[in-house]
């Protein structure tokens, strides 16, 4: 429950997980269902992290600080704004997912949890980006896991799943507290 100060904040959404595991198909439509403001997390990168991932070279914590440090301007923008919004982010470390709420305590994290095999799959098929499917194993190999405390709306993804029956499960879990949190219930 927030407080009387945080209950006036609008939600953010911060949908993370590896590259390939939806975040952009369920945060475009999240923030379509909702009304909401949108924003793709790779908008953010300076264009020194786009040529390096693009060049097949992992991006390093340095790398990473001013692209979340962009992001979480942009939340903080938004709230200011008394916007509710959607996020995409990988957010693969903890101590990234903390400098994101640090201080926001209206932001939701929904972690998209996807298996090596079914991003594999999914890179595959992708066209048009400029992360190339060799860089998988460097997020894996940098993924931590939100633990139970962090308190983070866990999602598994398979094959199986569309990004429209995610957004729809979280919808009908989360979504009315999400609209009166926005004001829009």
């Amino acid at each position: 429950m927030q407080s009387g100060k945080d209950a006036q904040l609008p939600p953010v959404l911060l949908v993370t997980g590896v590259s390939g595991s939806g975040k952009t198909t369920v945060g475009s439509l999240l923030a379509g269902q909702l009304g909401w403001t949108y924003a793709e997390a790779d908008a953010f990168h300076p264009p020194a992290n786009i040529a390096k991932m693009h060049a097949g070279h992992p991006l390093t914590d340095a790398d990473r600080v001013p692209w979340l440090d962009a992001i979480g301007a942009w939340i903080d923008k938004t709230t200011a704004e008394g916007r509710p919004a959607v996020v995409t982010c990988s957010a693969l470390k903890r101590s990234y997912r903390e400098r994101l709420r640090a201080g926001r305590p209206n932001v939701t994290v929904i972690y998209l949890d996807a298996d090596p095999d079914t991003v594999r799959t999914r890179l595959a098929a992708r066209e048009g980006h400029f992360f190339p499917a060799e860089l998988l194993a460097s997020q894996f190999r940098d993924l931590e896991p939100p633990a139970p405390q962090e308190h983070i709306e866990h999602v598994r993804v398979g094959l199986d799943v569309t990004g429209a029956q995610i957004v729809q499960r979280l919808l009908d879990e989360h979504g009315a507290a999400w609209r009166a949190g926005a004001g829009t219930a």
